[in-house]
């Protein structure tokens, strides 16, 4: 399969610290696959210009999959934007390992789940963290994030012990650092995962719930 190779001309924000004045630097690459990533793109900027004896561009990644979220860029104004359709495509759904002795595992039938509410659980628990949500919000609010990590739990029933207490401390925690939805819905375009506004309507109507209702009655329908 033939590849189409094109020079790409990036404008990169360069700024030595968070107190020092910033400014755009412009770079061309030359020849790059347009079965690439936006990180190979960078990788090859940077061999470009430590071979140059110039500063090489900085920027967080780790498994370089879609997986976990650490690769967070805004690309024209896009929180993961252009690399849709491009190398990302390639992305093999999966997830990290490590060895943990844990004991017996329990059955997976021993807690029956109906089949539409694991679903719900799982489109939630899609969420890698990555903050796109978060800097497309015109209000910088961090609902869309938050409420995926309520709803995950919450919609279990093996989250129901600690469903109201989890929502109310993880909502006033959002609370103090982010800002505050209202409901413009960006966040759920610049999603990688395409997570649902949906979750922000379950994570306030638990809020609710966890101001007005008796703790000690959990149990009573």
């Amino acid at each position: 399969m033939s590849r189409h190779l094109s020079d790409i001309k990036l404008k990169i924000w360069r700024q030595a610290g968070p107190e020092a004045a910033g400014r755009f630097e412009s770079y061309l690459v030359a020849s790059i696959s347009d079965e690439a990533s936006f990180l190979e793109l960078l990788d090859v900027l940077n061999e470009q210009l430590i071979s140059e004896g110039r500063e090489p561009v900085v920027f967080d990644h780790d498994c370089r999959e879609g997986i976990c979220g650490t690769c967070s860029l805004m690309i024209d104004g896009q929180a993961h934007g252009p690399q849709r359709g491009t190398g990302f495509d390639r992305i093999v759904e999966s997830g990290g390992y490590i060895t943990a002795d844990t004991g017996g595992a329990p059955d997976a039938n021993l807690i029956p789940i109906p089949k539409p509410v694991a679903e719900a659980a799982m489109d939630a628990a899609a969420c890698i963290g990555c903050g796109a949500c978060v800097a497309a919000c015109p209000n910088g609010a961090a609902n869309l994030f938050t409420a995926a990590k309520v709803a995950h739990l919450n919609l279990l029933p093996q989250g129901q012990a600690e469903r109201f207490k989890r929502v109310e401390a993880m909502v006033e925690t959002m609370d103090q650092y982010f800002g505050s939805c209202t409901n413009h819905g960006e966040c759920e375009a610049a999603c990688p995962k395409e997570i649902s506004i949906d979750v922000i309507a379950l994570m306030n109507q638990d809020y609710r719930k966890a101001k007005f209702k008796n703790r000690k009655t959990l149990s009573r329908r």
